[in-house]
């Protein structure tokens, strides 16, 4: 089977939707031999800020000379993207061997488990086969019933949380707190958000716990002209190459995490000016125009984007690409993006189940001073550029995998 018969298959179990519970996960696992148990993890929850902690921890172990897998979602341009030993994607050839070996054990064993279920196992028993010391494993949805959650980690981080997946993780932060905690074990707890709401969620699993917040609350830290964030830790300096006040959050959730379990203050601070993670605040091109690139899928997200853009720009100077996916808060994500741009382009991602076309997505709104739609998104694209202005594509991760696809095409 090649990879894009594979792919085909794999993706079409999309369509089982998502099954809380682990039983799945385990007995696959099980009769694999659990291989989830052959490497040191650090298991990372949250609504936003797993990928870019991720990128952190694993650029430091590496500077530490450990063999580092990493286990991200989702994917920007390729599946392979999701997972990675020492910052090289699996390969194309492995991901139909590892697809063909869970098949038939599933089909053997009459187990039915979703995309999400069969890509975990996948993942695990690969990094076993690479002979990684360690993992840095973020969740998919939530953590308390997540695939990855079947791990025991040196260390769980839990980076922030707020309103999103509200369907199936609760409608209010209390819910969704517990639904992130758990992930916690036995091992020491690492949170990056001080809201009371994880604060008790944390304290009905553990009272070893680490509020980064308020442990580091002398942290000092400068926005840079060229999208950099220095970062001052007791006059120790870190030239983080992610964008953001908020990134400083992400960053010393990652570092009292590499601290518990030894890495030293060089290592991270040789690593982290490397750092790279796409979709995320991420300059896409540095010239005339400058094109950002952002997931901002949730409202958290979203103002987050707020806030880096006007750490640097003029509401009137930006445009605005984006599509939304249905089940998103799209009026509360679309009002985050009122608020630094003034001028907005309206596209589809009508080709994907969840996705929203243009015309829908206008009618939400009345508070842009320029609003069009064009669903296609090259033409969108060539809109945008004709104005002269800061080009921002945001709203959905598929909206960045489209763009990409189709900028690189033409």
């Amino acid at each position: 089977m090649n990879i894009d018969k594979t792919l085909e298959e794999l993706y079409s179990l999309t369509n089982m939707g998502i099954k809380l519970g682990l039983d799945n996960i385990k007995n696959i696992l099980k009769i694999m031999g659990n291989p989830q148990d052959n490497y040191k993890i650090l298991h990372i929850a949250g609504t936003n800020g797993k990928g870019s902690t991720a990128s952190i921890l694993e650029g430091s172990l590496l500077e530490a000379g450990y063999k580092v897998g990493k286990y991200t979602s989702p994917h920007i341009e390729k599946f392979n993207e999701r997972i990675v030993v020492n910052k090289k994607q699996i390969s194309d050839e492995k991901i139909c061997f590892y697809y063909k070996k869970i098949r038939n054990l599933i089909e053997v064993n009459n187990l039915h488990p979703t995309f999400f279920e069969i890509t975990t196992a996948m993942m695990f028993d690969y990094f076993k086969d690479c002979n990684c010391e360690y993992v840095v494993l973020e969740t998919g949805l939530g953590g308390r019933f997540d695939a990855t959650n079947i791990c025991h980690p040196e260390v769980s981080i839990i980076t922030n949380i707020s309103m999103d997946h509200v369907n199936i993780l609760g409608d209010n932060l209390t819910d969704i707190a517990r639904e992130k905690c758990g992930i916690i074990k036995d091992s020491p707890v690492v949170i990056a958000d001080s809201k009371p709401e994880l604060i008790a969620a944390v304290e009905e699993k553990t009272k070893d716990y680490v509020d980064v917040i308020k442990k580091y609350n002398n942290v000092k830290f400068e926005l840079t002209k060229d999208f950099k964030t220095i970062i001052y830790i007791d006059n120790i300096k870190f030239n983080l190459s992610l964008y953001g006040k908020y990134q400083v959050n992400n960053f010393l959730g990652a570092y009292e995490a590499l601290k518990k379990i030894g890495i030293s203050d060089k290592h991270i601070q040789d690593s982290v000016s490397n750092i790279y993670w796409p979709g995320r605040f991420e300059i896409y091109s540095k010239e005339d125009p400058l094109i950002i690139l952002d997931g901002a899928h949730n409202v958290d997200a979203a103002s987050k984007l707020k806030e880096n853009i006007l750490s640097k720009y003029k509401k009137d100077q930006v445009i605005t690409l984006v599509s939304i996916l249905k089940d998103k808060d799209r009026y509360g994500i679309l009002k985050e993006i009122s608020n630094f741009s003034n001028n907005i382009i309206f596209t589809s991602l009508e080709d994907y189940h969840r996705g929203s076309t243009g015309d829908k997505l206008i009618d939400l709104v009345d508070n842009f001073e320029i609003q069009r739609v064009e669903d296609n998104i090259i033409k969108a694209f060539d809109i945008a550029k004709k104005t002269e202005k800061i080009i921002v594509v945001c709203g959905s991760f598929y909206l960045l995998s489209k763009f990409k696809k189709n900028i690189q095409m033409r």
